[in-house]
């Protein structure tokens, strides 16, 4: 069973990201508030659940949360202030979009920038530690998956409902074969020399 707080009786808010490594589609984040007495012995990392699962839960928090929020950075923003830069401003945009002001922010990794200049405690692997972030990641991962699903109908043959816009072998292929397309994060590294040998 997950943490329910860091801090007792604080308005607590976890954040995080989906998408950070892909090289196709925005950046997704999200910021969760969860009841102290909330429990669900099946919520935990998203990466660490299945599709089914992940959507499951992914209707209970939004249901059952004190509030709930998701941010999202598209490709050219990315391309402008970089990954990193992205992640905070996605999650961010999750905390904008939340009826609730948190006392205290718990985010999955180890940087962060301040929002608000309300207090914020970064925990690497938070989302396997912390409810609120678990959830967090549970809603950015399905928010994500489903743009992507949406977007994979405009660009089939990038495989996108499959990889999420994750650098698969299959999306390499693709992208040497057809090229980029407007969903592509050109400052991101799409093919290498390598990958360029193995498909000739």
């Amino acid at each position: 069973m997950l943490k329910p707080f860091y801090l007792d009786g604080e308005v607590e808010a976890g954040c995080d990201e989906a998408g950070r490594g892909c090289i196709a589609g925005p950046l997704f984040a999200a910021a969760v508030v969860l009841s102290p007495r909330f429990r669900n012995p099946v919520l935990n990392d998203s990466k660490k659940l299945s599709p089914v699962k992940r959507q499951q839960l992914r209707t209970v928090i939004e249901k059952e949360a004190i509030a709930w929020g998701v941010g999202v950075v598209n490709e050219k923003e990315i391309d402008q202030i970089n990954i990193l830069n992205a992640s905070f401003l996605a999650m961010h945009r999750a905390l904008d979009n939340m009826e609730v002001i948190p006392t205290n922010l718990l985010i999955d990794g180890n940087r962060f920038k301040p929002y608000r200049k309300i207090p914020h405690n970064c925990i690497v692997k938070g989302d396997g530690i912390y409810a609120s972030i678990a959830a967090a990641s549970i809603l950015a991962k399905t928010h994500r998956d489903e743009y992507m699903d949406s977007v994979c109908m405009e660009y089939p043959l990038y495989g996108w409902n499959r990889n999420r816009g994750y650098p698969t072998r299959e999306h390499r292929k693709a992208l040497l074969e057809h090229g980029i397309t407007p969903y592509h994060r050109r400052s991101f590294r799409l093919l290498d020399d390598q990958l360029r040998f193995d498909f000739s």
